[in-house]
């Protein structure tokens, strides 16, 4: 399992564009992708599960990616959370 923390940077938190854009990342992805923030953790490839975190601007969220190519969706997943959250 790899897991990295990001913090959100959009001035809007995760608001639908972005997690919608999450959603559909991680759904191309293989590994299973779970992102943790304020004691829950959600399945990242539900949109739904994703909005119901609430995650704001520059609050911290963990992202967990278990898999068969889970170092390189990790590493996919961090370049997307930067150019995209």
């Amino acid at each position: 399992m790899q897991t990295f923390r990001y913090a959100i940077t959009d001035p809007e938190g995760m608001h639908v564009r972005p997690a919608g854009l999450l959603a559909k990342f991680a759904q191309s992805c293989t590994s299973r992708i779970t992102m943790i923030y304020g004691g829950k953790s959600v399945d990242v490839k539900r949109l739904f599960a994703i909005m119901s975190l609430c995650v704001k601007s520059n609050d911290e969220v963990t992202f967990q990616v278990e898999g068969e190519h889970e170092a390189q969706e990790c590493e996919n997943l961090r370049a997307f959370c930067q150019k995209n959250l």
